[in-house]
């Protein structure tokens, strides 16, 4: 099975084949990284990470278990706090 194979234009854009769009999962607005190695271009789809790839590697610890009544009196408490007269 030959390479999928793309053409420079005058204006120095590439389609990218069909084939390689469905595997990367790219679509029109995609954006792709061009990395040189060595005599080779690596082609990437960029942001490889989901958000919630991030807020798990940011966040790694779950949050302590509050009750209602917690939550409640921290409200309380930030209202007082924002309205106190100084």
């Amino acid at each position: 099975m030959p390479l999928p194979q793309s053409k420079l234009t005058a204006q120095g854009q590439i389609s990218v084949p069909a084939e390689i769009r469905r595997q990367l999962g790219i679509g029109p607005g995609s954006v792709l990284e061009w990395e040189q190695q060595g005599d080779q271009v690596v082609v990437r789809k960029a942001g490889r990470y989901s958000s919630h790839d991030i807020h798990r590697a940011l966040f790694t610890a779950r949050p302590s278990a509050r009750t209602v009544e917690d939550l409640k009196e921290a409200v309380r408490r930030a209202v007082r706090d924002k309205h106190a007269r100084r």
